[in-house]
């Protein structure tokens, strides 16, 4: 019997340190409102082209989830505000909507979260009190069938559900949410799920620039702001907008929750009035922002607290009403090339690139697939390459001088070659997520040659930057001190289980 807990009590600790090793994560948010839009299939490919882990959609889209099968891709999806009425009125709603939109396709499609309703007290329909009740459904649903410990339930919210935001530690939630809050923060708490709230500095900063400076917005602040009740600096708004949540919580006594920041980013262009929206303040911030993540610090209130953040969004939204910046929050355009450069590691330069990027030796380079690479990144980078990375393919068909040999690290080589020297010969543009690597040995053979920038046919008029070596979520880098205790308290327990 006491070895039997000791062996429960072991493999508890060893997920609680799993989970303590997995640190602060970025993904992106996948909103489909565009007539103009890539398919679902294409849209994962992209995704894994940039090693992108995490992922939010809206809804619970079959061709998207049938998409993202298979790709490892973490996926939130979402319930509507408009079937929330039906889900809360009745159980069997729920479980029917569990049944016909995650099980057929789960545990394949890797989901981990569902927002039920989507900032509800932004919406002039009364769907605030039918939240808490489809949450409690959708949970239902889900422990009937023994995935309630694997997918969290949620609900995202807007920063206007506070009524106070400065000074951070005067955070407070607006009191005409209180009846829907409170039952709805006991349930987050008892279900260990996060406070999902949606977060743009942008806007701060465009409704009130006289109190908020776009430095501070952008991540680039060179001084301080100090809140004067705690006497914390601050650097940056985002920091001090998520810790006017984590006091807005501790204020009703709320102190476990966690927040997720379930949306952040920043418009690439805007009406005239909107100056702050362009390609170099949207690069600026996402840039800032995944480094600021990546780094595990926190926030000033929270420090070494970890943080999910998702960036909105992977494309431009053509049929999103409002002003001219709520249609171009996208990293990438339509055909899938980059609004501007960003480097999804968070340790580069996000520079545009320009012939100041180029590499200045006089050395001849090219580049080709790492052979140490998986089947499947390199399949999917070479099908970017030949689709939307613009790259001329045909020299790989069957017949031609470089179907030979027929496998994927040479088709790739070649497809990777010449995307790299139509594209400046930069470092990014050989980087295919991890899988492309640069050479200074020609790889041309027999009647195959490899083009040379000298040789350059024919530009892509966009560049996309590709991530290098890590996934757009790095693993937290946790005190050794930690993590060997921890990790000596499972094998010893072990031992004597």
């Amino acid at each position: 019997m006491a070895s039997g807990f000791r062996l429960i009590f072991a493999t508890s600790l060893l997920l609680a340190l799993l989970d303590l090793c997995r640190g602060s994560t970025i993904g992106i948010c996948y909103g489909r409102n565009a007539d103009d839009l890539p398919t679902p299939d294409k849209a994962a490919q992209l995704v894994q082209l940039h090693n992108i882990k995490y992922v939010r959609i809206y809804d619970s889209n079959i061709q998207v989830l049938k998409a993202f099968g298979n790709t490892g891709v973490e996926l939130m999806i979402g319930v509507p505000n408009s079937d929330l009425l039906a889900i809360s009125q009745y159980q069997s709603n729920a479980d029917t909507w569990l049944k016909n939109s995650i099980l057929p396709y789960y545990p394949a499609t890797k989901i981990t979260y569902i927002t039920v309703g989507a900032e509800v007290t932004e919406s002039s329909s009364n769907f605030s009190a039918q939240v808490v009740p489809a949450m409690r459904n959708v949970l239902t649903a889900l422990k009937k069938v023994g995935l309630s410990k694997k997918i969290k339930v949620s609900t995202t919210h807007s920063l206007g559900v506070l009524s106070r935001s400065f000074p951070p530690s005067a955070g407070a939630f607006n009191s005409s949410h209180a009846s829907f809050l409170k039952p709805l923060l006991e349930f987050l708490a008892e279900n260990q799920s996060p406070f999902m709230v949606d977060i743009y500095p942008y806007y701060a900063y465009r409704d009130s620039p006289s109190n908020v400076t776009l430095d501070y917005a952008l991540f680039e602040s060179s001084s301080d702001v100090i809140d004067p009740n705690t006497g914390l600096l601050y650097t940056n708004m985002l920091d001090a907008q998520i810790d006017a949540i984590y006091y807005a919580l501790m204020a009703l006594n709320f102190k476990t929750i966690k927040i997720m920041v379930t949306e952040t980013g920043w418009p690439s262009k805007g009406s005239p009035k909107e100056t702050a929206a362009t390609p170099d303040n949207a690069q600026t911030y996402n840039t800032n922002l995944i480094r600021h993540v990546i780094n595990d610090t926190g926030t000033p209130a929270k420090p070494g607290e970890r943080l999910d953040i998702y960036i909105f969004s992977l494309f431009n939204e053509n049929r999103k009403p409002g002003l001219d910046s709520e249609r171009n929050w996208g990293l990438f355009y339509p055909d899938q090339t980059s609004v501007y450069n960003l480097d999804f590691t968070g340790k580069g330069s996000a520079d545009v690139i320009t012939q100041a990027n180029v590499t200045s030796s006089n050395v001849t380079t090219w580049c080709i697939a790492s052979s140490k690479a998986s089947e499947l990144d390199l399949q999917n980078a070479l099908d970017w390459a030949c689709g939307p990375g613009n790259v001329d393919c045909t020299a790989i068909q069957p017949s031609q001088p470089c179907f030979e040999p027929d496998n994927t690290v040479a088709h790739a080589s070649f497809a990777f070659n010449n995307y790299y020297q139509q594209n400046g010969a930069t470092d990014v543009a050989c980087s295919f997520g991890g899988t492309g690597i640069k050479v200074d040995k020609n790889p041309s053979y027999d009647n195959c040659i490899y083009m040379t920038a000298g040789s350059n046919k024919t530009v892509a008029s966009n560049t996309t930057a590709i991530s290098s070596t890590s996934s757009f979520a790095t693993m937290n880098r946790v005190p050794t001190w930690m993590f060997s205790c921890l990790l000596g308290t499972f094998m010893l327990v072990l031992s004597k289980s």
